[in-house]
């Protein structure tokens, strides 16, 4: 049977997770909290996500300002820096290598078992 365990995702994830939502527009905290899941980063502690943006701030890689608001309060809004487009960049060069290490292993895993919910892998072969 195979197993209901979550995605094993690299190390460091949500923080390229951050900065490609970021590159594609600058965001509040809880939007990016609403958009992670679109890219496998799903139930994300709020305050894992929020100490990750921190981080991300002080190692250059965001900034943040405070966006006023008229009908609540005031909201931190967090943009890409040109660093933290660089960090995207050579991130997501290593991620498309990783893929494809991946999918060789799959392609090459496939040949044995047909990778079903449900399906046993089959016995290795006897030696006589």
């Amino acid at each position: 049977m195979v197993s209901s365990k979550p995605a094993a995702l690299p190390k460091d994830f949500l923080r390229s997770c951050l900065l490609l939502l970021l590159r594609e527009e600058p965001a509040h905290g809880y939007e990016l909290v609403e958009r992670t899941p679109t890219l496998g980063v799903g139930s994300q502690d709020p305050g894992g996500l929020y100490r990750a943006l921190r981080k991300l701030e002080q190692d250059g890689m965001v900034r943040s300002a405070w966006e006023r608001s008229e009908s609540g309060p005031h909201r931190r809004i967090y943009q890409i820096t040109r660093a933290g487009g660089e960090e995207l960049h050579r991130r997501s060069l290593e991620l498309a290598a990783g893929a494809e290490a991946i999918e060789t292993f799959i392609a090459r895993y496939q040949e044995f078992v047909a990778m079903r919910r449900g399906t046993r892998p089959l016995e290795p072969a006897r030696r006589r």
